[in-house]
């Protein structure tokens, strides 16, 4: 259903496992980022009747997770800390296509977003099969499935706002990208991607 290109490492939850608590804390800005994205896409699109419709929500329940981990940090005794860099998220901006219509400027958007979606819930997955914390295991196996809801809700809009054999075609490069960055990136037990 992800169509995800080339898979996390194995050893990326490995090593996942032994620094859980950096997990969270970056996991914690993961979502605090993706509702912010979400309405930066709201402000820049506000006449998309069906945009802010199905947008409005996930921007409820990507500030609900950003909540959830702090209430998992808490319950540690972790602090949130600062904002980190998130290499793979600055690479995916790189291919952002510049200039274009305004549709066009959106489809890269959703279709960037859509990525981070679809990698995030990868990733959720193999903490949900692999952590031993049940609670963990858990709170991974429900944001896994909201993810994956938030992906298809970009693909969705891209195609309900750009022609979907273009948007195809440009999901396929996307995911070429994608793999290419995946593949070339350092695995960290530090970082959610």
């Amino acid at each position: 259903m992800l169509r995800l290109e080339l898979p996390t490492d194995p050893r990326w939850v490995d090593v996942a496992k032994k620094s859980i608590e950096e997990i969270l804390v970056d996991h914690a800005y993961c979502e605090q980022k993706a509702a912010s994205s979400c309405i930066s896409l709201i402000v820049k699109f506000p006449d998309l009747e069906k945009l802010v419709e199905v947008l409005s929500p996930v921007v409820a329940e990507e500030w609900e997770h950003f909540q959830r981990v702090l209430a998992q940090l808490k319950k540690r005794g972790l602090p949130l800390g600062k904002p980190r860099k998130d290499a793979y998220v600055a690479e995916l901006m790189q291919f952002v296509k510049k200039g274009g219509s305004r549709m066009e400027h959106l489809t890269e958007h959703l279709l960037m977003n859509a990525l981070i979606e679809a990698r995030s819930c990868e990733r959720f997955k193999l903490l949900w099969k692999n952590l031993e914390d049940e609670e963990l295991k858990e709170f991974y196996y429900e944001l896994m499935v909201s993810e994956a809801g938030h992906y298809v809700n970009f693909i969705d809009l891209a195609k309900t706002y750009y022609p979907e054999e273009k948007v195809e075609k440009r999901w396929k490069e996307w995911l070429t990208y994608e793999r290419e960055i995946i593949g070339n990136l350092e695995i960290r037990g530090d970082r959610m991607h």
